[in-house]
């Protein structure tokens, strides 16, 4: 049989009202939730399940909100007996994924990513950085087009390279806009401006790096109990050391997602379930490989479904 991979989801995925049936019917899984209340000092769980949205949306409240979603999936997604051979998260769900494997506990990851939001929001002035998905281009050519823009409109970067055919670039408004006009020239189906509060791993995102390199010095980090994978490198990462050297270089970096999931692939992963909200990551990676199974596990139905069809699915 196959290797098993868990993958956790990062912004984007966020809706109000994620994870409120495991906190109704799961008391572990409420004590996930009641903790986060206190070590932030107010009512995150208010904003997870009623909102509003506009709230929500905001990277410092969506960055813990998504986190305490997938770590209190996970609690109750653990006692369905499956154990992971590796574990990985989108951008944001990199953290999530150090909680599971022990290498972050729930308290620090969830301090951390509630700053991470903060200087990622204060990074860059409003309306100056956004972000775009380009979709049906070529990593290459849009390599190409963003060196182009950068040099003669604005800093225009590749952010997440998320599957074939779709890749988020990331940088100044200028830049981005620049793309959204030129993509189709350039052979792209769609160039889609996202909203966004900035612009996310690019390099422009550099102070926010910076003062996130600051608050991990303060924080301890353990062995990983799972191996991980990195966004930033796109394989598996076993020193506390550099763990924290590329959460911080996660920040201005690229997500390397498409080729993370083939770094699975090729580690023999055939199975993989995404913990947390929605189901964005399963349908990154049925477009990297669509003969792997995946299973999102998003709410008690989807867990109880999985316990009745078990790996067989």
């Amino acid at each position: 049989m196959g290797k098993i991979a868990f993958v956790f989801p990062g912004q984007g995925a966020q809706t109000v009202g994620m994870g409120l049936d495991v906190y109704e019917q799961h008391e572990g899984a409420r004590q996930i939730y009641d903790k986060a209340d206190e070590i932030l000092g107010f009512k995150l769980t208010d904003l997870i399940f009623k909102g509003p949205e506009g709230e929500l949306k905001l990277t410092y409240n969506t960055q813990p909100a998504l986190l305490t979603t997938s770590v209190a999936l996970y609690e109750v997604f653990k006692e369905a007996g499956v154990r992971p051979d590796f574990v990985a998260g989108h951008s944001l769900g990199e953290y999530s994924a150090l909680v599971s494997a022990r290498v972050l506990s729930f308290e620090d990851a969830l301090k951390t990513v509630r700053l991470r939001g903060e200087f990622m929001d204060q990074a860059v002035p409003k309306g100056k950085g956004t972000m775009a998905a380009v979709l049906g281009l070529g990593r290459e050519r849009l390599e190409d087009l963003c060196k182009e823009v950068s040099q003669n409109v604005g800093l225009v970067e590749m952010a997440n390279i998320n599957c074939p055919g779709q890749i988020v670039i990331s940088g100044t408004t200028e830049g981005v806009q620049e793309i959204v006009e030129k993509g189709k020239e350039a052979g792209a189906k769609r160039v889609l401006p996202l909203e966004v509060s900035g612009p996310f791993h690019s390099t422009l995102m550099k102070d926010a790096a910076d003062k996130l390199a600051l608050t991990l010095d303060e924080i301890t980090l353990n062995n990983p109990q799972v191996p991980v994978v990195a966004n930033v490198t796109a394989s598996m990462v076993t020193q506390p050391k550099e763990i924290q050297k590329l959460l911080v270089d996660q920040v201005c970096a690229p997500v390397q997602w498409e080729d993370s999931i083939n770094y699975l692939l090729e580690q023999g992963v055939d199975t993989f379930f995404e913990v947390g909200s929605g189901k964005v990551l399963a349908g990154l990676i049925k477009k990297i490989n669509r003969k792997v199974k995946v299973f999102s596990i998003n709410d008690m139905k989807s867990i109880a479904d999985f316990k009745m069809e078990g790996l067989h699915a």
